[in-house]
């Protein structure tokens, strides 16, 4: 059973947030899109404000949801529910991560992203040409 992850593609003047994760998380210090596990009984975006509120201080609006992406680690699989989103409202506090960029979507692939968020970032590079 893959573990249930809701992340956002948060897009701000025609570029998007990457988050480096912490260096004593698992992956350390790799770049990611900033979400979560989706607990029991809780839809992927609730999951997703409940996170970036916890993780970032950020109150966020869904632009649109991508299709779910999953990977296959070595011991445990990932299936990730991307949404577009763009900051509504807070002050960005980085409680889990240790650093985060701008970027124009153009560059995201420079930067060394967890496996599961590969498939994500060329997915969102190709879609977002379509919206």
């Amino acid at each position: 059973m893959p573990i249930q992850v809701a992340c956002a593609i948060i897009e701000r003047d025609g570029l998007v947030l990457a988050a480096q994760r912490g260096a004593s998380m698992r992956m350390p210090l790799q770049w990611e899109f900033p979400g979560g596990k989706i607990e029991p009984g809780e839809g992927a975006e609730a999951c997703l404000h409940r996170e970036l509120m916890e993780e970032m201080g950020l109150r966020v609006v869904v632009k649109w949801a991508m299709p779910p992406s999953t990977h296959s680690y070595p011991t445990f699989m990932v299936k990730l529910y991307p949404f577009v989103c763009a900051i509504h409202s807070g002050l960005m506090t980085l409680n889990e991560h240790h650093a985060v960029v701008w970027l124009k979507p153009d560059d995201l692939p420079t930067l060394d992203w967890v496996e599961a968020d590969l498939a994500v970032v060329e997915a969102y590079r190709e879609l977002s040409l379509e919206h």
